[in-house]
């Protein structure tokens, strides 16, 4: 049961969560290929500052991100509703709701895509350790944190977006 709609509340239903306004943190022209993703913070609604939860969406033809790893920082997703595709460095598998996937700091790149004519939902969760940094095999890009825990994006050579 729904307690309240102010920040600072105990529960609420997942579905009627705000939704994140900035599709993507992404320099041009990796942003707009994010378009078909809509994300709900969740973990921010309740002041969870150790790890990040949302809700996110991935309609027809989305990308969850760019294929990336952290270098600090490990994720986990859990597939709500829908069939994506888990695109990864070493393959790809097709998953379905109750699906879930882990992913270490350092590990294995990895992206979701929906290749389906129906939305996608999943749950991802990531902890938020400072100094991570993304990396991107497929792009020319790189992320690193500024000292306020930002993401800066920088070619792979280091130069700014």
């Amino acid at each position: 049961m729904s307690q309240g709609n102010e920040i600072g509340r105990i529960a609420i239903e997942a579905a009627s969560a705000p939704v994140r306004q900035q599709k993507s943190g992404y320099p041009e022209p990796f942003r707009s290929l994010m378009e078909n993703r809509v994300k709900q913070p969740l973990g921010d609604l309740f002041g969870l500052k150790n790890f990040g939860v949302n809700r996110t969406e991935l309609k027809p033809g989305g990308w969850s991100s760019l294929l990336h790893r952290h270098s600090r920082q490990d994720e986990f997703i859990y597939v709500l509703e829908g069939h994506p595709t888990l695109v990864t460095d070493q393959g790809e598998i097709e998953l379905a709701p109750g699906y879930c996937a882990g992913f270490p700091a350092g590990g294995i790149a990895h992206q979701l895509v929906n290749r389906t004519d129906r939305s996608v939902i999943y749950l991802e969760i990531g902890d938020r350790t400072p100094g991570d940094e993304g990396s991107y095999p497929a792009d020319d890009l790189k992320a690193v944190q500024d000292i306020r825990g930002n993401w800066v994006y920088q070619h792979k050579d280091g130069t700014p977006y």
